[in-house]
Formats: structure tokens, sequence, C-alpha cells
């Protein structure tokens, strides 16, 4: 099995490097070819254009900044869709709308190949070893047949129904990891002011029912002061936002949404669309006039765990695959 890779930012390039780290057969390609050349060093190969590429790999993976950008790559001159044909696979692992992903599956379709959606979801860190999470939708014999691929580049491996429900549910999961980001800093901020050690509180929090994964990452990184989570503010903001526009279309009458959203928003306009989003916390400093620092929180995230070959996660009271 050949597998395409079109997009090498700071998922892309650690996803398939582990394609590469675990033996496939990788052909990559990006705007800047600079990005590519650690790849190559490990054997992958170069392709011209987005055709190229799917003429001659059976699984095209996309993993891209923007449901717009996706939609360029199948679908301009040399793109994508022009090399598709008959049994090919598009992966589509960028974090993009349904709509948009099923629209494009559709062109596809069309010439007769497979379309399926399979966000990440879990850090860069553990994207790095092959640990991320993944949410895949499609047809079940098509899941089936990308599980060697997604089990080699994540860990747990969820099979979330028809072709854009994996987008939706990665949409909601990044509003989650937003809203925790928000309180995440605004609980350090209060136990500070109360004279609380805030190593004391990281270890507090986590060890209790206040806990959350955005706690455990993010929120070392914030007292350490870096912010460095490898994703950056505007993306943050692209994020939450699909999440609220995902709400209002289905006449959610959400709450909290509409406060991450700005506070967001704000963190953009304060602090630059390039900074890392954990530093939207850094407006709770600014404004209180008190940082958030605490010795020996790391500079960065390392997963720490062994690499691991994936496994689809059983869903007990699954209705259907579909």
């Amino acid at each position: 099995m050949r597998v395409g890779f079109i997009g090498l930012g700071n998922v892309g390039a650690k996803l398939s490097g582990s394609l590469l780290r675990n033996g496939f057969d990788v052909m990559v390609r990006d705007t800047d070819k600079d990005v590519a050349a650690a790849l190559m060093e490990q054997g992958a190969v170069w392709a011209d254009s987005g055709r190229a590429l799917a003429e001659v790999c059976d699984v095209i993976i996309t993993c891209l900044p923007s449901p717009v950008v996706s939609a360029k790559v199948l679908e301009e001159e040399n793109g994508v869709l022009e090399g598709i044909s008959e049994g090919k696979i598009w992966l589509e692992m960028s974090t993009t709308e349904a709509e948009d992903v099923q629209r494009l599956g559709a062109l596809v379709e069309a010439k007769g190949g497979i379309a399926m959606d399979s966000p990440v979801s879990g850090g860069c860190h553990r994207a790095s070893t092959g640990n991320i999470a993944i949410f895949t939708g499609g047809k079940r014999e098509a899941f089936e047949k990308v599980l060697p691929l997604l089990s080699t580049m994540g860990r747990e491996i969820v099979h979330t129904g028809k072709l854009g429900s994996a987008s939706v549910l990665k949409v909601i999961t990044n509003y989650l990891a937003g809203v925790q980001l928000l309180s995440t800093g605004e609980a350090f901020m209060v136990a500070k002011k109360a004279g609380i050690d805030l190593a004391v509180a990281y270890e507090a929090i986590r060890v209790s029912s206040g806990n959350s994964f955005v706690h455990e990452t993010e929120g070392q990184l914030i007292l350490n002061g870096s912010y460095n989570i490898n994703f950056t503010m505007d993306h943050e903001v692209k994020d939450v936002t699909l999440f609220d526009d995902l709400a209002k279309s289905y006449d959610v009458p959400v709450e909290l949404s509409p406060v991450c959203v700005s506070a967001m928003e704000d963190g953009l306009k304060r602090y630059g669309p390039r900074v890392w989003s954990s530093q939207v916390v850094k407006r709770l400093e600014d404004d209180c006039g008190m940082d958030l620092r605490a010795p020996g929180f790391p500079e960065y995230l390392t997963d720490h765990e062994p690499e691991e070959k994936g496994a689809e996660v059983v869903v007990t009271f699954r209705a259907s695959y579909e």
C-alpha cells in the first residue's frame, strides 16, 4: 500500500513520520518543499503535484490548516481530484466542517474513489510518537482497509459513523479543550490570588474531579510560561468558531460557546495570530498584573509513553456504524 501525504505542518509531519518509521511507502507534498527534507531523508518521495501523488498512491491523506485549503488542494488544476480513480481512498485528516468534507467526498466518489474524514486529537507531542487519538468517519469496509495506517499513526481509533461524523466530533472536542483552557487559566489565577502555591494547585486539580486533559498538558506550559503547545491562536479561533457555527446551525442555545469565542478573539487581537493558543491565558495575567509561573514545569510537552500499535476503540453501546 502506497500512501500519499499532503500537508507537513506541526501535525502532518509527525503523522507521516510515524508511517515512514513503521515501514510504509510514503509520498509527500507541501507548499514548501524544504519542510519535506527530513522526511525525504527517511525515505519519503516528493510529489510535484496533487494529481501526480494521487495517481500513484492507494491512500491520499490531507492534513491541512483549513477547509478552504483542503478544497483548493483537491479541486485546483493538477489537484488531487484529477488523479483519483477507482478504489483510491481519500483520507481527510484536517480539522474541517462536515459539509465541506461531504461535498468533496461526493466529488471523490464520483470518480470511483472512497472518501473518509479522519481528524486527530491529543496534541503534537502524542502525534510524534504515534500515540494520538484518531476519529474516522466513512463506510465500515473502507475503515477496515485503512485501519493498519490509522493504528500506526494513532493509539486509540474510533470509527465514528458516516462521512462527516468524525469532523463534527473533532470540532466538539476542540471546543471542549478551548473552554477547559480558559477555565484552567482562571482557576490558576484565583489560586494565586488566594496565596496558594501554583505547583500545589496543579497537583490538587490533577488528582481531583476538576482535572482535564488540558489541565495536565497545557496547564504545565502555562505554569512554565512558554505556552508552547505547537498550536497557534488563529487556529484556536477557527476551531471554537466552527463549533459555535455548528451549534447555531442546529438551533442549540449555547451559552458558554459565545463567551469562549469572544475570549479567543480577544487573545488573537492582543497577541497576534501566530502566538501559541495557550497564551490566551496571558489576558488574565496582564489584566491582573500577575504572572502564573511556577518552577520545575516543562517548556514543551514530551510523550513519555512508549510507541505502541494502536487499536480500534470498541463502543459498547453503539447503535450502528452509519
